[in-house]
């Protein structure tokens, strides 16, 4: 069954663009478009789409604050979030909202496509070009087991501490242990940014994330 997905975005040419793109794809359904914030969530509420695109900069609510929305409201619909900017403010504050993707507007169409199929199943996906975005040149972070990375790419893929245990057949409490190991390793507060500074640094790759 193809996924579901809104579309919003304030330029009808970038609109027009990602339309024609989305449509050839068979693997994915277009099922609404808007042109501000407040439709966007309209249509969210309403559709109940798996994967909603969003511009990080529309009228009425931007993306990051619908991002927001969504994640408040528990609502089982995916983000990714959609811009010309590639700072690390933008980045950090769309995965803080609650977004699963980060894709720049001058990406390859196809990686739009697997973003999309990969926030659709759990994971996160972020733009290659955004993961250099974040990080501090200078920080050498303390080396991460290879436990760690395993529990690491894991959760990064969605799965639940009691899951990633199940799977590497450790207890959920030594699952949160090599959590806040790995944020402490990396100078991290959550999930989120130390799985961008893992990128950052090479410890794991986005190939690995959406296998």
């Amino acid at each position: 069954m193809a996924i579901t997905v809104i579309l919003a975005d304030d330029h009808p040419l970038t609109r027009a663009g990602l339309r024609s793109y989305l449509e050839k794809d068979r693997e994915i359904k277009l099922i609404g478009e808007a042109e501000d914030g407040s439709q966007a969530w309209d249509m969210i509420t309403e559709l109940k789409p798996q994967v909603a695109l969003l511009d990080i900069r529309m009228p009425k609510q931007d993306g990051v604050r619908v991002a927001r929305m969504v994640k408040e409201a528990g609502l089982p619909v995916a983000v990714i979030i959609l811009t010309s900017y590639d700072a690390q403010q933008y980045v950090l504050a769309s995965l803080r909202a609650g977004a699963r993707g980060f894709i720049l507007k001058t990406a390859p169409p196809d990686e739009l496509s697997r973003a999309i199929l990969t926030v659709s199943k759990g994971g996160l996906y972020l733009d290659s070009e955004v993961a250099n975005a974040v990080g501090d040149k200078d920080f050498m972070p303390e080396s991460i087991s290879s436990r760690e990375r395993e529990v690491l790419l894991l959760a990064a893929r969605g799965y639940s501490s009691k899951e990633v245990a199940s799977k590497l057949y450790i207890s959920e409490r030594t699952v949160q242990t090599h959590l806040a190991s790995i944020y402490d390793k990396l100078g991290a507060k959550n999930k989120t940014e130390s799985l961008l500074l893992a990128l950052k640094y090479g410890i794991v790759t986005l190939e690995e994330l959406i296998e």
